[in-house]
């Protein structure tokens, strides 16, 4: 039976050296990329490789906490061809990735504790691209452990997280923030963190106190860095976050605008991959049944892009509310055939 990936929307690129862990830390040109950017719920494997083939370079996961992962253990799933991290205990899986997305994936944690960072950072290794330490996230689950936008406060323990990853990974190390209460703030945090080595910068334009999704009220001219103060050779790659209206918001991109020694603005473009079509429901069950994603986690995602497209009270957004498992996604999209072909598959390879 020919193998059901190939009816799939899987974008599969081959490992390359720069994809291959190496004995020197790898860095990662931002420069023009289209990147999708972390979303709760939805960022999860299928999504990603969807995005992937619609044009995304750089696509990162959803935030996962860093106690959540430590309850991990690492295995490899032979039926979906991919690694999944599952909870102990249970067949709960935390973080599933595959070969395909190696070099591009990127991990971002919520931590609020150096030792517990590297600990997770060192499971995840040979598997992501990068990690990336969540600095910005406002809601309450977050904030009450210490992590999130409750490290803007907490700039030594910035510095300490971020050494500490960057000490001891040969991988990529970057980090998203908000905007503090004024520029000035703003401005010194970001000097801060250049000096710890890491990669990129991602600024969400939004302030750390509240989830409004409004313009960003900073420029790059006003985030100058000094080049001097980094590394011979290095470079901070400086990211401005935003959500384009005319995209959809499941596919929610980074605008780049690289910021680098010499103070110019090099590779600013837009993120206009096809958002529309990639934020539509049809093209994202296909995937969920292909991975074998969790149903509450599908249901999530298909549910954001129907408020999207249209109204959650029409007769789809109620139906998707009813499905229980992914064979009722199938029938709810008309894909029971492929539905029978990937179980077929498994069934057949696990004889």
């Amino acid at each position: 039976m020919a193998n059901p990936r190939a009816r799939a929307v899987v974008s599969c690129h081959p490992h390359s050296e720069l994809a291959r862990r190496s004995s020197r830390r790898m860095e990662v040109d931002y420069r023009n990329k289209h990147i999708l950017a972390p979303m709760v719920r939805v960022g999860t494997l299928p999504f990603r490789l969807l995005a992937a083939d619609y044009g995304a370079d750089i696509t990162y996961g959803e935030e996962i906490i860093d106690h959540k992962m430590l309850k991990c253990v690492r295995r490899e799933n032979d039926l979906l061809g991919t690694t999944d991290f599952v909870e102990k205990g249970t067949n709960d899986v935390v973080f599933r990735t595959c070969p395909e997305e190696k070099s591009r994936v990127v991990f971002q944690m919520g931590t609020s504790n150096a030792v517990r960072a590297l600990t997770v950072a060192q499971m995840l290794h040979e598997d992501v691209m990068a990690i990336d330490i969540n600095m910005g996230c406002p809601r309450s689950f977050s904030l009450s452990g210490g992590m999130g936008a409750a490290l803007l406060t907490k700039p030594e323990l910035i510095h300490d997280i971020l050494t500490t990853l960057r000490r001891n990974l040969d991988l990529p190390v970057t980090c998203k923030i908000r905007l503090l209460e004024n520029t000035q703030e703003t401005v010194e945090l970001a000097r801060r963190i250049e000096k710890t080595g890491v990669s990129a910068l991602a600024v969400h334009g939004s302030h750390h106190c509240c989830h409004c999704r409004r313009g960003h009220s900073l420029s790059l001219q006003t985030l100058q860095i000094d080049p001097d103060i980094l590394p011979s050779g290095a470079k901070l790659q400086l990211l401005l976050m935003h959500y384009p209206f005319q995209l959809s918001p499941m596919v929610m991109c980074l605008s780049m605008r690289t910021l680098e020694g010499s103070n110019r603005l090099q590779g600013q473009r837009r993120s206009w991959w096809q958002g529309e079509r990639c934020g539509t429901p049809r093209f994202s069950a296909p995937q969920c049944i292909l991975w074998d994603n969790d149903i509450k986690s599908s249901k999530h995602t298909l549910k954001e892009m129907i408020v999207h497209h249209s109204c959650f009270e029409f007769p789809e957004g109620r139906a998707v509310i009813k499905c229980s498992s992914n064979a009722d996604l199938a029938r709810l999209y008309g894909e029971e055939e492929y539905y029978k072909t990937v179980t077929e598959y498994r069934r057949e390879t696990t004889r």
